[in-house]
């Protein structure tokens, strides 16, 4: 079998990879897009073709022989985008690390390179594959060279490809060329002369002398005639078209011959993985990364008398790290398989759990003075729950710490953080099964997470992050960790019953919406809908999308105007939604022991701090519409008599505005507890409040909560549905009214531009790394993000503060009453009808007085039987 040789051209891969990912930068703001996908371009092909030889070719800047003799070769291309020029350097550093040749030569193109090496390699019994989207590489395609093109899939082009597609072989393209000519290198060819009609002379000529020498043979007389008066330019097109395959020399490496050099061997891992590091390639760094190989002196025991004298040594004030080794990712669900501890300047220790263990384990756990450490300690505090084992003194969770410092992170894994702070590579647990083995890993994931702690530590400290992460992250772990235990009581009476009548009214709709469009179809399926909308009922074609034409929502609220059954279709879509995802859905949650669903609440989830929801998404459940209310009635009080208590913070988002941006209007009309909405319409419209209408407040409405987000007048057209111009004029009129905001937006882009990162009130951080950019799109994103996020932030950080201080208060006067669910301003707690006053009253204190703004806080309380009918 021949040995194979992967010639790269290097610019072409490049410019692929630059527009295959269009957004992608580290925390620093270097862009890193083009870099991304050309190494992992590069991985696949290796895997796929796995070569002996490799090469990549660059073109270098500055003109060409070419240009030399055609001033406008290539004139109509665009420079290269300054983000990728900038990422070309780092590609190149990387394939010095692969141990990649790389070839390029000044004054010549990659093309050029690429025809010398295939030359050079023409006496050699080798497969030769050259990667390239350009054209002009079919010219040197032989029996054993063949063309990849990047920008089909992969195609491969053999001659007989060429052939078929060309009618010639390949040595004829470049005749074909000349006369042609090539738009995209600005090659001009014979006028008026097409690619199908060059390639139907060179069949019959054969070249392009001889097309020269038989013009009288050609009967079209014009075509003759502009060929002889071109027959220069054509000479020339051909000379621009043709490669030069005869470059010397095209190494510094003069001591290797060229298949030495092009040899395929290691890669420097180490180098790779520092470079990766320093671009935030987390998966590429993965598989560069050495694991840690020191082999750990552990204690691995079954005997409950070595354990019991273990767990006795860790005494008061003393940290260890826990490792809990569980069966499922819901700790409502797992059990726990094995337990690992670690020690400063001790070996670690890992057992089996047995019901044996509890006794020891529960002293040692529930020691409020024994400091824990471990990464995700709530799923540790859960699962232990499930063993009547109350999690206490937790001091420091790696997973929360890394959150805090890399909110914008996509992973929280252990194996993630590990490698991203201490360089080493973690075995992955599900792939092992003998016990000797998995201690050991767990023992090392123990002894991590304790490094990772010290590490952590610094860095929280550092970047001013240590309040934060004491005073409202760590107290709030204990508990989101007990909400989650208590979980929710679902009235499953109701639910079946909503359940059903919901598919009645679907079966309704769907007899409805056939018989007003006379057939019978898929209603779920878009390309069916499209085709009886659109084709059979010949309704307007509002939005185009890759596959057909759009019957999104959007468009049913347009079509609804003109057709009966577009309002149907909504509807249809609403209630199928609901009753899949929040009735149906909600059913594969309930827990089979406790009859409710635990929902878990993710502090890592968000970028801006904000907790999140899943398994089910509690802060998903649908509120605006009377349908989506009906789902709310299904969460009930999980004893008899008990009450909903609802506590929301009123318009919190634009009180923090008012305090951060100083704004004196903003600040006044909260003062005075007037209506925000009307006073801001009463500002923009120039009218009295008393004069202000129902869509005046709306409008007003819409750019007061659109501001916070960084709104453009093109959303605000969009949203209140007027013209562009109008709307630009709504957000100009609201600026000169609100300076201070104005003032406030400028400020934040311009603090995200000099430090990289703006924070919210608590010091949260918000990292922007392409507030720079020089895509537009991407930079006007970035300037929203530096907008909103100080605003959105310090909501979260208010309603978590208040979060503690109420959980504290709980505790300390021993009232009974749960707090249950968190939706980003709101917080539900479970109660008895005897502890109402005094809970109302406790609740709207500590939230309205945790943190002290230039405005009042306002905070709305309300108590129901479930959480829809709450007054």
């Amino acid at each position: 079998m021949k040995k194979r040789v992967l010639i790269i051209d290097g610019n072409s891969f490049c410019y692929r990879a630059f527009y295959a990912i269009r957004s992608l930068a580290t925390s620093k703001g270097q862009p890193t897009n083009a870099i991304y996908g050309f190494v992992t371009m590069l991985n696949k092909l290796i895997a796929e073709h796995k070569p002996n030889y490799l090469a990549v070719t660059f073109d270098l800047k500055g003109p060409t022989f070419r240009h030399k003799k055609f001033a406008e070769y290539k004139v109509h291309r665009k420079p290269m985008p300054e983000e990728l020029s900038a990422q070309i350097p780092v590609v190149k550093e990387i394939l010095q690390a692969y141990n990649i040749a790389i070839f390029e030569k000044k004054g010549y193109e990659a093309d050029d390179i690429i025809a010398t090496l295939v030359k050079q390699l023409s006496g050699e019994a080798l497969d030769i594959m050259i990667v390239t989207a350009d054209k002009d590489m079919l010219q040197v395609v032989s029996g054993n060279v063949k063309v990849i093109n990047p920008n089909k899939d992969n195609l491969i082009i053999d001659e007989g490809w060429v052939k078929k597609r060309f009618g010639v072989t390949p040595d004829k393209i470049v005749e074909i060329m000349a006369l042609a000519g090539d738009t995209s290198d600005n090659i001009p060819g014979v006028p008026g002369i097409g690619e199908a009609t060059a390639i139907e002379l060179i069949k019959r000529f054969g070249s392009l002398e001889e097309v020269l020498a038989n013009t009288d043979k050609i009967t079209n007389k014009s075509r003759a005639e502009r060929i002889r008066n071109f027959s220069r330019q054509a000479q020339m097109s051909r000379e621009l078209a043709k490669l030069d395959c005869n470059l010397h020399p095209l190494s510094q490496r003069k001591s290797l011959d060229l298949l030495a050099q092009l040899e395929k061997t290691e890669a420097n891992k180490k180098i790779l993985y520092e470079i990766f590091k320093e671009l935030e390639f987390k998966s590429l760094m993965q598989q560069m990364a050495p694991e840690n190989r020191a082999k750990i002196e552990a204690i691995f025991t079954s005997s409950e008398e070595e354990i019991k004298n273990y767990l006795k040594r860790i005494t008061a004030g003393s940290e260890v790290a826990l490792y809990l080794l569980g069966t499922h990712p819901d700790p409502m669900m797992a059990k726990i398989t094995g337990i690992a501890f670690a020690r400063e300047k001790e070996r670690p220790l890992f057992f089996s759990f047995s019901q044996t263990h509890l006794s020891s384990l529960k002293a040692l756990l529930e020691d409020r003075n024994i400091k824990k450490i471990g990464h995700n300690l709530k799923y540790a505090q859960v699962l232990l729950s499930n063993y009547g084992i109350g999690l206490q003194g937790a001091d420091f969770d790696t997973m929360i710490a890394s959150y805090l410092l890399e909110p914008a992170r996509l992973k929280f894994e252990l194996p993630d953080i590990v490698l991203e702070y201490l360089n080493y590579k973690l075995k992955d647990i599900d792939a092992l099964g003998k016990e000797a083995e998995l201690a050991q890993i767990c023992c090392q994931n123990s002894q991590s997470i304790l490094k990772l702690s010290q590490v952590l530590r610094k860095q929280l400290k550092q970047k001013k992050l240590s309040a934060l992460f004491r005073n409202i992250e760590m107290p709030l772990i204990e508990i989101l960790a007990e909400m989650e235990i208590e979980g929710v009581a679902l009235d499953k009476n109701l639910l079946l019953n909503l359940s059903r009548n919901f598919e009645s009214r679907l079966k309704s709709l769907t007899n409805d919406i056939h018989e007003a469009c006379g057939s019978d179809f898929n209603i779920n399926s878009p390309k069916q809908l499209s085709f009886v909308l659109f084709e059979k009922l010949k309704l307007p074609k509002i939005k185009r999308t890759k596959t057909g034409t759009s019957t999104d929502t959007e468009v049913l609220r347009k079509l609804a105007q003109l057709h009966p059954v577009a309002s149907s279709l909504l509807e249809f879509r609403e209630i199928s939604k609901l009753k899949s995802t929040y009735l149906d859905g909600m059913l594969n949650f309930v827990h089979p022991r406790t009859g409710k669903v635990h929902t878990l609440f993710n502090q890592t989830g968000t970028a801006t701090g904000r907790l999140s929801s899943s398994r089910p998404n509690l802060q998903n459940i649908p509120i605006k519409t009377e349908l989506g209310k009906k789902i709310r009635q299904i969460f009930i009080p999980a004893q008899k008599d008990n009450l909903f208590l609802s506590a929301d913070y009123s318009q919190i988002e634009l009180r923090i505005l008012a305090h951060l941006s100083d704004d004196e209007n903003l600040i006044t009309a909260f003062k005075k507890n007037l209506d925000i909405h009307a006073y801001t319409a009463s500002l923009i419209f120039g009218v009295d409040s008393s004069k202000v209408t129902e869509q005046m407040r709306n409008a007003a409405k819409t750019v007061n909560f659109g501001i916070i987000y960084g709104m453009s007048a093109y959303g605000l057209s969009k949203d209140l549905g007027i013209e562009q111009n109008k709307a630009q004029e709504f957000i100009d009129a609201y600026f000169v009214r609100y300076a201070g905001v104005h003032s406030y937006i400028r400020h934040q882009i311009e603090k995200a531009k000099t430090q990289g990162f703006v924070t919210t009130l608590m010091n949260r951080r918000r990292y922007v790394p392409q507030i720079e950019s020089a895509n537009e799109n991407i930079r006007q994103f970035a300037q929203r993000v530096a907008i909103n996020a100080p605003v959105q932030g310090s909501a979260s950080d208010l309603i978590k503060a208040a979060m503690v201080e109420i959980h504290r208060s709980l505790k300390e006067q021993k009232i009974l009453a749960k707090m249950i669910i968190q939706v980003h301003d709101e917080l539900v707690f479970s109660l008895s009808a005897e502890e109402l006053t005094k809970l109302r009253m406790l609740i709207k204190e500590k939230m309205e007085t945790v943190i002290k703004l230039k405005v009042p806080i306002k905070v709305t309380i309300k108590v129901g039987k479930n959480w829809l009918e709450l007054k």
